[in-house]
């Protein structure tokens, strides 16, 4: 099953955040920033990937129970392992 791109931008908004943290962090560690700074940003980044991952899923999940035009199915097992993957 492929995603509506249309309904991706916000979580390719997002991941380029993401992005952009990580280089943040690597950047801290690099100058030597304190350790609590470092383990903050690591959870804030963390979370803003664990939130693409739910939006990704969620539009699989609205994409499966609306009419899918390439014709394929995606059973419930297979969506909820995709959703667990992410716990």
């Amino acid at each position: 099953m492929e995603i509506d791109k249309d309904g991706l931008e916000a979580v390719l908004k997002r991941l380029k955040r993401a992005q952009g943290q990580i280089g943040g962090i690597i950047r801290m560690i690099e100058d030597g920033r304190d350790c609590r700074e470092v383990v903050t940003q690591l959870a804030a980044v963390s979370k803003a990937l664990d939130r693409a991952g739910f939006a990704v899923i969620s539009a699989g999940l609205r994409q499966c129970f609306t009419e899918d035009p390439s014709g394929e199915s995606v059973d419930t097992a297979t969506l909820e392992k995709l959703f667990l993957s992410l716990a």
